[in-house]
């Protein structure tokens, strides 16, 4: 059986990023709205209320499996950081967002076919300095397509700067770990823009 087929197993009690994006690298986010129903997606998978479908029965629900810490939702991309803890819970997640998504998607846009470009992606995240590094990379994915990061609607970082609450966001293991080393989350991202601008220019000159 081609290895594709094979169910993966991840680790519990860990840290990984999550990504995918659209099928032919096509858009997955049109609209306003379309962002919108896919946080309000992740807040009905991770949030602490039940959701109940219109025949009464109750959505799936993962948020004593799964923290979410950081995210950003590009126009045909998505970036996670969670914490597992359990090692099925980020496939079962995955699997009930881009089912949910996807169909959605496709009765609105009157289309047929899978959306997202194949199975998401998912790397472990195994130092502290690694994990400061990928939510500063998620929440400065923005800025690609001339988005400032503090001011973006679409992630995460308005939670860490104390600009919006929702109980199914976690920044609190972030703000505190920059809280001890005596860091400034937001200088954390400046300083780091000059630098990636940098590496672009380095890329197109060669």
């Amino acid at each position: 059986m081609p290895a594709r087929n094979i169910e993966k197993i991840y680790a519990s009690e860990v840290y990984y990023h999550l990504y995918n994006r659209g099928v032919e690298k096509r858009d997955i986010f049109m609209d306003d709205e379309d962002y919108r129903v896919f946080l309000n997606l992740l807040k009905r998978y991770l949030g602490v209320e039940k959701f109940i479908d219109k025949f009464g029965r109750e959505y799936p629900n993962y948020h004593e499996r799964i923290d979410l810490i950081s995210y950003s939702l590009m126009p045909n991309h998505y970036h996670l950081l969670l914490w597992v803890n359990d090692d099925m819970a980020m496939t079962d997640l995955l699997r009930s967002l881009a089912t949910a998504y996807s169909m959605y998607f496709n009765k609105k846009y009157k289309r047929v076919g899978k959306l997202f470009q194949d199975r998401f992606k998912a790397s472990m995240i195994r130092s502290e300095e690694y994990l400061w590094h990928i939510t500063r990379y998620i929440h400065l994915n923005s800025e690609d397509i001339g988005k400032k990061f503090n001011e973006y609607k679409y992630s995460s970082y308005k939670y860490y700067e104390g600009k919006a609450q929702a109980e199914w966001v976690k920044p609190g293991v972030i703000i505190d770990m920059f809280k001890e080393a005596n860091q400034d989350y937001k200088k954390f991202h400046e300083d780091y823009i000059d630098y990636r601008n940098s590496l672009k220019f380095i890329d197109l000159t060669e």
